[in-house]
Parts: structure tokens; C-alpha cells; sequence
């Protein structure tokens, strides 16, 4: 019979980050990246309390790993050349386009699965179907399998042309989309970690093209590498210190801090945080670990939503809402009719490209758009982002109720996100002012 430990909910933090902790730093003989992990992403403060109990679970994670397989796992980038000031700007690149590179993936595996939602495919079916495509996949390359730490030592420890770098990184993209989207259980930890790596590698090829004798390409890997884990996984000091340890070299993970800073900060300004917290989000668990995400449901669209709506008429014509609403304007307007209840919204630039065709539209109702869809100042953030998913748009009205659908606002898939971002930093500072 089983004994239930009544831990508070800090204590309960700490040793979920002690677990996270210790097996980081088993997987990669990396203890600092594994406390770092937990201290970022898991516990979500830095305090003298949860210190002692996390380094200790990560150097005797370390060293029982070691014990037990003789050697540590490394990853050999080769050399990493010299570092000067001028590639800083290189790296900061790299951060932007792996933070878009990362965005990409993180969207793929969520339409994977909303795919397999919609095709009807029974959920015992679908990791069958995955598994067989993800086979097809490896019928032409076999590095797409598993986690991939083969296909890292292959490819940075060898010569590869750079169209087979991007190539790989594309299968293996698909692969890991296929493998969570089909029900797999799993994450992108060292998924992103080789992707990012291959981006790296390969970039280094236009790069070496353009600026003769900047960065090597093993410093391009590991910048890479790193800015890759921090777009899906968050943690720029995890990230940091992996690179450190796996390196040993100082400078290269002042690049590696640089390009994951701006990876960090453009994926919270374009997809709103991390892929594993979003997650979390999306399926409002409420988890007495890591960051607790049960206050979203509190998170409403009526504190969310932008009140200074630009609506029109639902009697006007093409060209009266052509001459209301000039190119530029605007991205979107709210069609109301005479009692300011919601018709639809309507797109501004689709309405001005339809006046040079050849037979311009003379309905405004040619023109509407989720015309169902809303909604309502009493959902939450999760049940908007469901909505947001279902519907296919980056933009929803909110209405006072489903009778007389009085326009109250809009809310956008960015700004729901960025809010969250906003709210979880709220919730780290008031951990931190609780433990003061």
C-alpha cells in the first residue's frame, strides 16, 4: 500500500525540479545545464532553499550515470576557432532565424495533431499510422529516428554537404510533428537540440560565402543548437551553460547567451512562450510543479480583449467601406447591423483587392468571415485558444452573448498569447515576493 507524501506546494516544486535536475544532467554528464533547467523552467525562481537540494541531485545524477556506463555522453563539435566582437552579429542572426525555424516546427506539431483530430482517425489507430510514416521517412534517411544523439555525432563530427543538412533537418522535423501529433509520448528536448545544430551547420556554408574567416561551423552548431532549444524549450541560461559544458570554451557561450536572448524574445513576441508551457496551457492542467498554470482559467476574454473596435455597417457597399476604411487603415473590421449586433468581420486589403477584379463584388456580404464564430467575455484563455484552433484565424470578436451578440471587443491568437507570457512572468514574481 502506497504512502502519499503531504509536501507543500514549494517543497512539491523543488523536488520536481530535483527529478528534471538529475536527469538533464545523467543525459548530458552536464550538471550546471541541469540545474539551470530546473532553476528556469521547473521551479521557476532562484533561492538559497531549492540550491543545495537541486546541485545535489544533479552531480549525483551526473556521477551515478557515469558509474554506471563508464563514460558520460558528449557531444564532439570540433573546433571552435577564435571569437571576436565582430561575431556578435552573426550570432544574433542565428537567434532570429532559429526562433523562426522553431515557431514553425512548435505550429507543425500542433497542426499534426488538430489533422488527426479532424480525419476521424481512432486514437488507438493513430500511433500506428504514425509509426509507419515516420518508418517511411526513415526508408530515406535513418538519422530521423529516436532522439537523434546518432545523427548529431554523423553530422558535426563529419564533413556534410549543406543541402544534406537541410534536407535531414526538414525529415526530421516532419518526424518529430508525426511521431507527437500521432499520440506519442514525448518531447523536443533533443529533438530541437539537433535541429538546431543542423541549421547551424549548415548556415555556416553562405556564411563562410559572405564573411570569410568569421565563425566556424562547430560555432555555428552550438550557437545553433542552443538558440533551436530555447525557441521550443525556453531556458537561455540552460542553454547557456549546456554550451559551456560541452565546449569548455568561454567565449563561444557569450554567442550562445546573445543568440538565445533573441531567440527567447522573439518567439515571446510571435508565438507567446515556449512550445512544453503552452502545452500546458492548452490543456488546462493545473500541475503542483514547475509553473503552475491553473490560475489561466481566471485568465477571461473579458480581460483580454481590445475594447477600441473598428466596426461597419452591415448595409454599406464595397466601395462606401472602401472609402471608410482606406488601404492600411487596418487589418480587420467588425461588421455590425443598425443594433450593433455582431454579422461578421471582414478583412480591409481582401475588400480593396477585389475592386481591381475584373467583376468587383457588389455585396459587403461576399466579404464576411466567421460569421459563427465569437466570443464571450466569460471564457477563459484556454477555451479562447481552442477556439482560435478550430476556427483557423488569428482574430475573433467578442460579443456580449450568443442572443444579442452585441459587440463588446476583439482578441487576437498573438495577443492571447503574449498576455499569457505576461501573466506567467506575474506569477514568478509573486512566487518570488511570497518567498522574500
Amino acid at each position: 500500500m502506497g504512502v502519499k507524501l503531504q509536501l507543500r506546494r514549494e517543497d512539491m516544486r523543488v523536488l520536481v525540479g530535483c527529478g528534471a535536475a538529475g536527469a538533464i544532467a545523467a543525459a548530458f554528464g552536464a550538471p550546471l545545464t541541469g540545474a539551470f533547467y530546473a532553476f528556469e523552467l521547473i521551479i521557476g525562481t532562484y533561492s538559497t532553499v531549492s540550491l543545495a537540494p537541486v546541485i545535489a541531485a544533479a552531480i549525483t545524477a551526473m556521477l551515478v550515470s557515469r558509474a554506471l556506463t563508464g563514460t558520460a555522453f558528449t557531444i564532439e563539435v570540433g573546433p571552435i576557432g577564435l571569437i571576436n566582437a565582430a561575431d556578435f552579429l552573426p550570432a544574433l542572426a542565428m537567434g532570429g532565424i532559429c526562433a523562426g525555424l522553431g515557431i514553425l516546427v512548435m505550429i507543425g506539431v500542433t497542426r499534426t495533431e488538430r489533422l488527426a483530430s479532424l480525419a476521424r482517425i481512432p486514437v488507438w489507430a493513430r500511433p500506428a499510422i504514425g509509426g509507419l510514416l515516420v518508418g517511411g521517412l526513415a526508408l530515406v534517411s535513418p538519422q530521423v529516428m529516436s532522439a537523434g544523439h546518432g545523427a548529431m555525432h554523423l553530422n558535426l563530427e563529419h564533413d556534410v554537404a549543406w543541402t544534406a543538412l537541410a534536407g535531414l533537418f526538414a525529415l526530421k522535423a516532419l518526424a518529430t510533428a508525426l511521431t507527437i501529433g500521432s499520440g506519442f509520448r514525448g518531447g523536443l528536448f533533443f529533438a530541437s537540440l539537433l535541429l538546431g545544430a543542423l541549421v547551424g551547420k549548415a548556415l555556416s556554408v553562405p556564411l563562410e560565402w559572405l564573411a570569410p574567416g568569421t565563425l566556424s561551423s562547430a560555432a555555428l552548431a552550438v550557437i545553433g543548437m542552443s538558440a533551436f532549444g530555447v525557441a521550443v524549450i525556453g531556458g537561455p541560461l540552460a542553454m547557456t551553460f549546456l554550451a559551456l559544458e560541452v565546449t569548455g570554451e568561454f567565449p563561444i557561450a557569450v554567442l550562445v547567451l546573445a543568440a538565445s536572448i533573441t531567440s527567447s524574445l522573439v518567439v515571446r513576441q510571435v508565438f507567446g512562450y515556449s512550445f512544453s508551457t503552452w502545452r500546458f496551457h492548452l490543456r488546462g492542467e493545473t500541475i503542483r510543479s514547475a509553473h503552475d498554470v491553473g490560475w489561466i482559467r481566471n485568465l477571461t476574454v473579458d480581460r483580454l480583449m481590445r475594447r477600441d473596435v473598428v466596426t461597419a455597417r452591415a448595409d454599406m457597399t464595397p466601395d462606401e467601406f472602401r472609402q471608410a476604411f482606406p488601404l492600411g487603415s487596418t487589418q480587420r473590421v467588425i461588421v455590425a447591423d443598425a443594433g450593433n449586433a455582431y454579422a461578421a468581420m471582414v478583412l480591409v486589403p481582401e475588400i480593396h483587392a477585389d475592386a481591381d477584379a475584373a467583376e468587383p463584388s457588389t455585396n459587403l456580404s461576399d466579404f464576411f468571415r466567421q460569421q459563427a464564430e465569437i466570443l464571450l467575455p466569460v471564457m477563459n484563455a484556454r477555451q479562447a485558444a481552442a477556439l482560435f484552433e478550430t476556427s483557423r484565424t488569428e482574430a475573433l470578436a467578442v460579443v456580449s452573448d450568443r442572443v444579442e451578440r452585441r459587440v463588446l471587443g476583439i482578441l487576437t491568437e498573438a495577443h492571447t498569447l503574449r498576455r499569457y507570457s505576461e501573466e506567467l512572468d506575474k506569477q514568478r514574481r509573486d512566487i518570488i515576493g511570497a518567498a522574500e
